[in-house]
């Protein structure tokens, strides 16, 4: 299976032998879906900033037609903008951002203002997809860091093969599990039985309770006690933070089906040990690059696409999980110590230790 470090050459979740359940895409990310590109700004100055932007262009910087999307509000203790758009037109009709909580207007209005100086507006307005979750205890999120510039950055600086992961992007002041967490990804291919198609997931990580977390089925979070952030001995289910999931393929996919799918990435979630607390915002979508031209119809307005019959879905479903499972694990290895705003710190996952109780489980590849 395919398992490229990061594009700064950071382990990855398989580099430490962890397994995880079916076949990667070339890349093990979200970009194995063809035209997929990701850019980053990342943000750490001073004592105080730790934050960033991530952006998602579905099909690639340069085009601009709309794709099939959904979203499932797993949690919704958090925000997505123009969600409603997409739930009630069906589609999502630009870039995709993501940063942190209070960071959410700045990038909504820059990506109206990049669409419109690149001709990039579908119609005459826009309504961007704009994602957060709350990086407050690393980073001062009412510093209001994020500015215009960051956005424009992540908006052109993108990639389309091995991506960045850990604290990079909206990602920087992340935690997850009680360990430092951040920007993730991953990616499954169908066996060409299966139609072949890719699946990629995309996630901002930032939440769980350290006793909850589960690495490849092990119950890695009880056996690493060491250096806990906020757990409570007598409140031990008190779960804050938030995850944001994108999910994209190559399948032909209409926007009930991508709602299946997004739902699915709560699995993916649940399979790292989370119990979906009351704060942790969980908001996911899912689009697909496939019928490029079914925004437009012809002159009588109708649209030719395709779509997979629902008994086709299953070895999709069982992708979107998986990839999910694998790119929150990604997100957290990649991850480094981090120090931010009031001194507040938190440690990476230890790679070795969490060696050491997967073998101890019999769970190490």
């Amino acid at each position: 299976m395919s398992n490229p470090s990061t594009s700064s050459g950071r382990p990855r979740a398989r580099d430490l032998g962890i397994p995880f359940d079916g076949k990667t895409g070339k890349y093990n990310a979200i970009t194995d879906v063809a035209g997929v590109s990701v850019g980053y700004s990342t943000i750490i100055e001073g004592e105080s900033a730790r934050t960033g932007v991530t952006i998602i262009h579905p099909r690639g910087k340069a085009n601009h037609d709309p794709v099939f999307a959904a979203w499932f509000p797993f949690n919704g203790n958090g925000e997505m903008t123009g969600a409603a758009w997409v739930e009630e037109g069906g589609f999502l009709e630009g870039p995709i951002g993501i940063t942190n909580t209070h960071s959410v207007g700045v990038v909504r209005d820059t990506i109206i203002e990049w669409q419109a100086k690149n001709n990039a507006l579908f119609q005459k307005w826009s309504c961007p997809l704009v994602a957060e979750t709350a990086d407050g205890w690393l980073n001062d999120m009412n510093g209001f860091f994020v500015k215009p510039a960051h956005v424009l950055e992540a908006l052109e600086k993108t990639e389309s093969g091995p991506i960045e992961e850990g604290s990079v992007g909206g990602g920087t002041g992340m935690l997850s599990y009680e360990f430092k967490g951040g920007s993730g990804t991953s990616s499954r291919k169908l066996p060409e039985k299966f139609g072949g198609w890719i699946v990629g997931a995309f996630v901002q990580s930032n939440f769980g309770v350290r006793y909850q977390l589960k690495i490849a089925g092990a119950p890695v979070g009880e056996h690493l006690k060491a250096h806990p952030v906020w757990t409570d001995g007598e409140n031990p289910f008190a779960e804050n933070g938030s995850l944001i999931v994108i999910v994209a393929t190559d399948a032909p996919l209409l926007p009930h089906q991508l709602k299946r799918m997004a739902k699915r990435a709560t699995l993916g979630m649940a399979r790292t040990g989370s119990l979906g607390g009351n704060g942790s915002g969980d908001i996911f979508l899912a689009f697909s690059t496939a019928n490029p031209t079914a925004a437009l119809g012809d002159k009588n307005g109708i649209v030719h696409v395709q779509a997979l019959d629902n008994e086709h879905l299953n070895p999709l479903f069982a992708a979107s999980v998986f990839a999910t499972e694998e790119a929150i694990i990604n997100a957290m290895v990649a991850a480094e110590e981090m120090t931010g705003h009031n001194g507040f710190s938190v440690k990476r996952l230890p790679h070795e230790e969490v060696r050491e109780v997967m073998r101890r489980f019999g769970r190490l590849g």
